[in-house]
């Protein structure tokens, strides 16, 4: 890789960074993210319209368990996939969300190099 290659994929991992961190900053979003770490204990009280293994969480049931608007609840939901800590699955009329585990762990790497 050549010294402007590497200077660049740094810079693009800070910008992601950025990204998620500000992504984060919200306590609502960064609570959902901590929801969605253990779907199946935490949405226990809701039957799944999919499998949550491969599809993650309908965002009806995401609007259920934190009690705010069906529009704030996909703000959030659209902030969070923009930084890519989450990926969206169409399901019939439904939207699914899960966590991507692979953003977050890069996540982790990053602030702890940076620390």
């Amino acid at each position: 890789m050549s010294d402007s290659a590497a200077r660049g994929s740094a810079r693009d991992d800070v910008e992601a960074t950025v990204e998620a961190l500000k992504a984060l900053a919200n306590p609502t979003r960064l609570q959902i993210m901590t929801w969605l770490q253990d779907p199946h204990r935490e949405f226990a009280d809701w039957e799944p319209i999919a499998d949550r293994d491969e599809y993650g969480v309908c965002v009806s049931h995401l609007q259920a368990k934190s009690g705010l608007a069906q529009s704030t609840i996909s703000s959030y939901m659209a902030t969070l996939e923009r930084a890519g800590l989450v990926r969206a699955t169409r399901i019939g009329k439904w939207t699914h969300y899960k966590r991507d585990e692979h953003t977050m762990a890069r996540l982790a790497e990053v602030l702890r190099r940076s620390s």
